[in-house]
């Protein structure tokens, strides 16, 4: 398995040049007094977009750089609520998601001036406290595309979502496009299960895509690998790596990596210049917010250098992978 540009090294020192940076800009208060840090998630921790999330802030809190306390399975009828606790303990930054009800998120920030909010958002910043942030890992996604585009046989690739919104069709639709790159004859079939959590709907729609000839997956939710297990064909991850659980299986997955943001929002707290901001720019390859992981058994060699000049090309700024959060639809 590789990650093209040791982005584990670079992120491990990004994360040591954060916590120097704390250091030397907050000085002895922050020796003494580690940034109180909240985190609210609708889902499980283990829940592939909420444990990116997660596993940046426990990073943070094992350097010692925060205090970290954390509420999972909340519902919406009790985000607010949490929100405010949280804000009234005293925590200075709160960090969650905030998809379906934005409305009373926003009025809870604007209640407490003072607390900082880092949340995923379909929507922008708003001032002075709520900063908005979203997984735009779309350009690894694109270059999946095109381990997908090359290997795909029937000309026929899969693809199973949660639900048809912005977070979901941008991965979806740079993941198409790249594939296009490679392989303009391929065709897609796309369904949404309208569920963030749901195996058995994932796989039996997965079932139906190959029945209809797809021979590679884009497993954006799970059970669609477990399929592919099943039926003998490959599929390409999304936001985590799941090759140990399928091996021989996932060709290759776009990576989310949560710690430029995070790492980011808890030094802005820490030095008191905290304020509403877009953080969707710290999921970019650039800032080591996206990478791809590849199982080099897999995928041809020159598949991969093509993969590796067009990440090249994307991290010089020579080429954009563009974000369209429009629905990708069926094309056969």
């Amino acid at each position: 398995m590789i990650d093209f540009t040791s982005r584990i090294g670079r992120r491990a020192l990004l994360a040591g040049a954060t916590a120097l940076t704390l250091v030397a800009t907050s000085g002895a208060v922050l020796a003494a007094d580690k940034v109180k840090v909240a985190a609210i998630f609708t889902l499980p921790v283990e829940q592939q977009w909420i444990s990116r999330i997660h596993m940046a802030l426990n990073t943070a809190a094992e350097r010692g750089d925060i205090e970290y306390v954390f509420s999972e399975n909340v519902s919406n009828t009790d985000y607010e609520r949490v929100m405010r606790e949280y804000a009234e303990a005293g925590h200075q930054l709160i960090v969650g998601e905030v998809f379906g009800l934005e409305r009373a998120a926003r009025k809870v920030a604007a209640d407490y001036p003072e607390t900082g909010f880092l949340m995923g958002s379909s929507f922008g910043p708003e001032a002075p406290n709520f900063s908005a942030f979203d997984n735009y890992i779309h350009e690894p996604s694109y270059l999946t595309g095109m381990i997908a585009g090359a290997a795909t046989e029937s000309n026929v690739i899969g693809m199973v979502g949660g639900y048809a919104i912005p977070e979901v069709n941008r991965l979806m639709n740079a993941f198409m496009e790249g594939a296009r790159e490679v392989n303009p004859e391929v065709k897609f079939l796309v369904n949404f299960i309208d569920s963030w959590y749901d195996p058995p709907k994932a796989k039996e729609s997965a079932f139906a895509m190959m029945d209809a000839g797809a021979d590679v997956m884009y497993a954006e939710r799970f059970g669609v690998s477990d399929a592919a297990v099943e039926r003998g064909v490959k599929a390409i991850g999304n936001v985590i790596d799941t090759s140990a659980d399928y091996p021989e299986t996932i060709l290759a997955s776009a990576i989310w990596h949560m710690e430029a943001t995070i790492d980011t929002a808890i030094a802005k707290v820490a030095d008191g210049s905290y304020e509403a901001a877009d953080y969707g720019i710290y999921s970019y390859m650039e800032h080591d917010g996206g990478s791809i992981t590849v199982d080099e058994a897999l995928v041809p060699a020159e598949v991969l250098e093509a993969v590796k000049a067009k990440e090249a090309e994307i991290l010089s700024g020579a080429f954009t992978v563009e974000v369209n959060d429009e629905a990708p639809v069926s094309d056969m």
